[in-house]
């Protein structure tokens, strides 16, 4: 077989099955639900959920991940797509702008926070309950985004998927926040934190391997 015929076959093979970004948010987002349901319906949602959505401390809980997850996802469907048109100007300020914003409300946690509370309020009651929940409710939609972005052409397969990691652990983190509660800024900043950067640190490992060309 000539190199000429290979490559014809090559681009055949890719064209079959193109990557279609648009049913992959979809399918993340389906998993997370066939994960989220069981979780919260068996932990329960917490009682007071319809008061906390006028306290904006609170409400920061689900929408910071998200403010993160949105642009994550937005790069990941862009780095498996090569010849896509530039992304767009919000993706990246986005991105950006939820770790600033949780910055500086951890700061000013720690400010108004007595000294000898700081344990406590950094600690919590549920914390291994809190990490272990984020990376199993992400662990499906992740598995499902990465075996979506395997028909694209990521050049970056690391860095693809740790970004489909951060995505969909922003979203299970968002999912998780409406039972949780622990609603001290120094609590749920950190570990949440921590959570996502779990999920994004397993959607690399995963993404290097399963997103290779």
């Amino acid at each position: 077989m000539s190199t000429e015929d290979l490559i014809q076959r090559l681009a055949a093979a890719a064209a079959a099955t193109p990557l279609n970004s648009r049913a992959i948010p979809g399918l993340a987002l389906a998993g997370l639900a066939l994960a989220a349901v069981p979780m919260l319906w068996a932990l329960g949602l917490r009682p007071d959920l319809a008061a906390i959505l006028v306290q904006p401390l609170l409400l920061a809980k689900s929408l910071l991940p998200l403010l993160l997850a949105l642009p994550a996802g937005a790069a990941a469907l862009r780095r498996a797509r090569p010849g896509a048109p530039p992304a767009s100007g919000l993706i990246w300020p986005g991105g950006v702008l939820a770790p600033l914003l949780a910055a500086a409300l951890w700061l000013w946690a720690l400010a108004v926070t007595p000294r000898a509370d700081w344990g406590g309020a950094l600690i919590g009651q549920t914390l291994p309950q809190c990490l272990a929940a984020i990376v199993t409710l992400s662990a499906l939609p992740l598995a499902i985004s990465l075996f979506a972005l395997r028909r694209g052409a990521s050049t970056t397969p690391h860095l693809s998927g740790a970004l489909a990691g951060l995505a969909c652990g922003g979203i299970a983190t968002a999912a998780y926040a409406l039972h949780c509660t622990e609603d001290h800024p120094l609590f749920y900043i950190t570990w949440y934190g921590c959570g996502i950067g779990l999920s994004a640190g397993l959607g690399a490992l995963a993404g290097g391997r399963l997103l290779r060309w």
